[in-house]
Parts: C-alpha cells; structure tokens; sequence
C-alpha cells in the first residue's frame, strides 16, 4: 500500500522555486512545470499517435513523467545547467543516490514500481516515451522563461540560455507536435491557456504554506489517482484513464476560476449552473483549441469527472465501483474510476490544509476542511482499499 511519505515527497516540489536567480513577476515552482510538462506530453503523444499512427506506450510515458518528477525532487538545490552536466558525467552514480533516498518510500508501491523506477534511471535506452518527456521538459521552460526574459534581458548569461533552449527544441522538431506548438496557434494557445491555471492559487481565500496552484494540484491528483490504480490492477486503459482525468479535471477553472465548495452549495441549483457555464466555456474556448479528433477523449475525460464509467459499444455508461472492477477492468471498456478521481481531489486537499496546519499557518476555512474530510474517510475503503492509513499519516503531523 502507498505511504503518506510518498505523498508527502510529492508536495514538497511546491516549495522549490525555479528561475530563482532572476528577476520573476511570478513565483515558479516545480511542481507547476512538473504539471505543465505532463499537459505538453498529452499533446505532444497525441499529435504522434493520430497523425503519424505511432504506437505509443502511454503507461510508460506517465511513469517516466512520475520518475523523472521524484528525481528532481531529489536533487532539488542543483541548478539546471550543473544538473545536466553532472547527469552528463557522473549520472549512475547520482540515480543510485536518488534510488537510495527514495527505497523505502517506493517499496509498497504495487505494479513494480520501485523496480520500474530503477530500470527507468539507469537504462540508457532513449525511448520514444524518454523522447516525448525530454521535449515537453524544454517546451515548459521555454514557456516560463519566455515571461522572464524581457525582466532579465540585461542579466549575464541570459542569451546563452535562451539559445540553449532554443537548441534542445530544434533537437525535438522531427515530432509533430513540437512543430505544431512551434507555430504558435491553436495548439500552443492551448498550452498557454492551461499555463494559466499557475496563476490560480487554491485555497485563494485563506493565507496557506505551501501555496498551490490549480495546475500543481491537478497533477498530485493524476499521481494518487495512478498510484491506487497500481493498487487496484486496474488495466492499462483504466490506468491511462485515470491519470489524464486527474490531470485535466480542473480545467474548466481556467474560465471560471475556483469557486469554493461552500459557495457552489450556498444556492440551490448553483452547482449545476456553474457546471453548465463550465461546458459551454469547454466548447466554445477550449475545445476549438485542440484536433477535432481529440475532442470525445477529452469530452470523456471531462463530462462527470467524478462519476465511474466505460465505454460499451462507443457509448458511455455510469457503472459502480463494483461493477468496474468485477466486469469492465479491460482496455476494450475504456474505464475510468471517477469516484477514484474525487477521492483523490479531496485526499489532495486534505494534505493540502493539514500541511499547512503543521507549518503553523491555519484559518478556519483549511480547520474546518481538515476535520470534515479526515472524519468523513475515517474508516473508509476504496474498493477494497484502506484509506484511514493516508489520513492518519497527515492528521497526526499536524
């Protein structure tokens, strides 16, 4: 069973700054370009399997993403540019210290994991996946450094960084999806647009440490909701699935920005006038963004997120957990654990106000939260699943 420190390594990428040596108008953290990088490799994968028919191993292109997110996480106080020149001369020997540090947080990890990870820092095989991933790193920076450039234009060494970006790009332009991005159009603006969401901070009403942003939390979410999958051998479409919903579920939000529970609940009826305001802004501001042909996997990634679903003979259908899991963990079903995806929002919040309790910043909204969500869990399984271990772990940190 997955360990509250893992989950708890995985926040800490709020707290690691980037382009700290420069002048910012906005705090960048890695977990947002962690978040942003794993949107471009949606993008990136789909150009390559829709227009040029590539096979695609997409479970090891999430995984590759996780384990290169923990890697950094890792060695978090080392520059970028040292980074890659240290990975260049002495890389075994740090995976093998980032192997080291994380092993026992790993090990519980179902699906071999810890052994994927391994395998995955210490083969020096550059997979299409490893390709996909190293591209849609450098898109992500160049997106944010693209907004510091102009504040740092007069900064030593400023133009070797950009042209080194600009260089890595060029290294990546035989992938579509690259040269789509690179004509700055639909697709980029869709990329842009998603960027956006790092501006949006959760919890907006209520002072927190460490912030997050929408975009950061809806990558932890994609990762819980891929690591209980493990749990559940859930197939490899389910486990896709999963993972892409958790990561775009908060999308609407761009438009909408994050309006609290509490205030959806105050009226009645607000709820789903939000959520239909929400899908209109999807088909007439997001989707006309993306490939046509796109459009009825994201429809489907989107429309009752937190509802539990497959596809029977190209129409969905709402099962329930039980369901899923006795008749439709198959690839053919296309099934998707929406129930999963909220338990994993609201353990993603929970963490999020407990570990802001534990630094010694609290307000009522992030007590009030705490509570309702620890004891609503208390006890609670997730087909078959105990998730008391999850809270616990963070309610008594705090």
């Amino acid at each position: 069973m997955i360990k509250g420190e893992l989950l708890e390594t995985l926040q800490e990428a709020a707290h690691i700054q980037r382009w700290n040596d420069h002048l910012r108008p906005h705090n960048f953290v890695e977990l947002d370009k962690q978040a942003h990088k794993m949107v471009l490799a949606y993008v990136i994968g789909k150009y390559e399997e829709k227009e040029r028919g590539a096979q695609i191993n997409w479970c090891k292109l999430i995984e590759g993403g996780i384990f290169e997110f923990l890697q950094r996480i890792v060695l978090t106080d080392i520059k970028p540019p040292i980074f890659h020149k240290l990975m260049q001369e002495s890389g075994e020997e740090l995976n093998y210290w980032v192997l080291d540090q994380l092993s026992n947080t790993l090990k519980p990890v179902a699906g071999d994991f810890k052994e994927n990870f391994k395998s995955y820092l210490l083969n020096n095989d550059f997979s299409f996946e490893k390709k996909i991933l190293r591209a849609s790193h450098y898109l992500a920076s160049e997106w944010e450094f693209n907004i510091i450039y102009k504040y740092n234009e007069h900064l030593y060494g400023i133009d070797e960084t950009k042209t080194k970006i600009e260089n890595e790009l060029e290294d990546h332009f035989d992938l579509i999806g690259v040269q789509k991005l690179g004509l700055r159009k639909k697709s980029y603006n869709f990329i842009d647009l998603v960027g956006q969401l790092r501006f949006q901070k959760r919890w907006a009403h209520s002072p927190r440490v460490p912030e997050t942003s929408v975009l950061g939390h809806m990558l932890i979410v994609a990762i819980f909701a891929y690591l209980i999958s493990l749990e559940l051998s859930a197939c490899n479409k389910r486990k896709y699935n999963n993972f892409f919903i958790g990561l775009f579920h908060d999308l609407p939000e761009v438009m909408t920005r994050d309006i609290i529970s509490p205030v959806k609940r105050s009226v009645k009826g607000l709820d789903s006038l939000i959520k239909d305001i929400e899908e209109r802004q999807l088909e007439e501001r997001i989707y006309p963004l993306l490939p046509r042909n796109w459009h009825s996997e994201i429809k489907y990634f989107l429309d009752n997120e937190f509802t539990n679903k497959v596809l029977i003979q190209n129409e969905v259908e709402h099962v329930s957990t039980d369901q899923l899991v006795r008749y439709y963990n198959q690839d053919e079903f296309s099934p998707a654990d929406g129930e999963l995806i909220k338990v994993c929002d609201e353990l993603a919040a929970y963490i999020e106000a407990s570990l802001s309790i534990s630094h010694g910043i609290t307000s009522k909204p992030l007590e009030e939260a705490r509570k309702s969500l620890y004891y609503k869990y208390q006890k609670q399984t997730f087909a078959g699943i105990d998730l008391t271990t999850l809270f616990d772990y963070f309610h008594y940190k705090s």
